[in-house]
């Protein structure tokens, strides 16, 4: 983690270092005594030695008193207003950036560029209304498109849905960027909102707005199924949750719990079946296979839902199959040896899917051991899981 560190450090203070030599060339181009620039020329040297080795506090005070050699040097405020925000010195920040604002004779795109970095700390300082301020005048001056996405930003925090969305078309049709998806999520905020309250048909608009944006919005099809349910209304209520399923079947397991008694209600159990059927096809997790099991044990008994089971637990290992394969079997009274043989098959797999070590840093899993990370990289961190044993 420290070697981490030490990089971030290099990469963030090399541009620092590059202005500073710029301005040291610039300066020896100039007429200026021998002995000045040779003073700067010592300056610069001297800090980037100190960020070659490793020591950036160092550095960054001699970048600062080069930076006070030559205060017109726009690109260089900029950049160390940049860095006192990263350091967590947002005060200093602001007030290097506020300099930079009101300097004359500065370029629009200079003058955009200092405007957007002091909403920028403002940001970072929580100071949001000003932030706000700062970018929709920029906005109103159709001068950096970069603004309308900080003002997303603040109106998510702020959770103001409306000028979120407002601002994220005037983003788009400013920069060709699809905002779809981000647009659907915040309809259904204020869908859920409008829900919340009671008011029905504003959530239902909120929710064919979402579609608009995004067709296969998830989201907006699982607001839309709970309407349906509140409103009485479960054929409704099925086709959003079916719809939920096809676009997005990983969110299955979200739904079912819904949707098994609205098909129920409607006595439609060929149907239900049906989708389960479809839902075990694209979806490889345990949880249609196990609503299917307890169709076919209401249907044709216990015996031909723990075969239905142990079958496609083969495919599908699974702890949660393997307890309701164990309770069928009980229920059954069946013989256990072939219950205990499907089991060993269905552990065996589990044993072989499953990671034996994970990375304490980052969470990675792998099958066998690694000294070093393969995802973050950091050394002694892949250990055995507790779980695990080489016997």
């Amino acid at each position: 983690m420290e070697f981490i560190n030490e990089w971030f450090w290099f990469f963030l203070l090399l541009p620092i270092a590059a202005i500073s030599g710029w301005v040291i060339g610039r300066r020896g181009g100039e007429r200026h005594s021998d002995s000045q620039v040779s003073k700067l020329s010592m300056t610069y040297f001297r800090g980037l030695n100190y960020l070659l080795n490793e020591q950036p506090d160092k550095a960054i005070e001699l970048f600062l008193h080069i930076a006070e050699l030559d205060k017109e040097t726009f690109e260089t405020q900029v950049a160390l207003g940049h860095l006192f925000r990263r350091r967590g010195e947002v005060d200093r920040a602001i007030r290097l950036h506020q300099a930079l604002v009101q300097r004359q004779g500065l370029s629009d795109q200079q003058k955009v560029q200092a405007l957007l970095a002091l909403g920028e700390d403002y940001m970072r300082s929580g100071l949001l209304d000003r932030a706000e301020t700062v970018f929709s005048d920029l906005v109103a001056l159709d001068m950096a498109p970069l603004a309308l996405k900080h003002l997303i930003g603040i109106y998510q925090a702020e959770r103001d849905w409306d000028k979120a969305i407002e601002n994220a078309r005037r983003y788009e049709a400013a920069t060709g960027e699809p905002m779809g998806k981000l647009i659907a999520q915040f309809e259904c905020e204020v869908a859920e909102r409008q829900r919340a309250s009671g008011d029905v048909e504003a959530s239902r608009a909120a929710v064919a707005r979402a579609y608009e944006a995004d067709a296969n919005s998830v989201r907006a099809g699982m607001i839309e199924g709970r309407i349906e349910l509140d409103a009485g209304n479960d054929p409704g209520a099925i086709r959003a949750f079916e719809r939920v399923a096809r676009a997005d079947p990983d969110y299955l397991p979200e739904i079912l719990p819904s949707l098994l008694p609205a098909y129920e209600r409607v006595g439609d159990h060929p149907g239900a079946r049906a989708f389960l059927a479809e839902m075990c096809e694209h979806y490889r997790g345990i949880a249609p296979v196990l609503a299917l099991t307890q169709m076919v044990e209401a249907d044709e008994g216990v015996s031909a839902a723990r075969a239905y089971l142990a079958r496609q637990l083969k495919d599908r290992p699974s702890v949660r199959g393997e307890a309701a394969l164990i309770d069928l079997t009980l229920a059954e009274q069946a013989d256990p040896l072939a219950t205990l043989h499907d089991l060993k098959h269905i552990t065996d797999q589990l044993l072989v899917r499953n990671p034996s070590y994970r990375c304490t840093r980052c969470g990675f899993g792998a099958r066998s051991h690694h000294w070093q990370c393969p995802s973050c990289k950091e050394w002694g961190t892949v250990k055995p899981l507790l779980n695990y044993a080489v016997v």
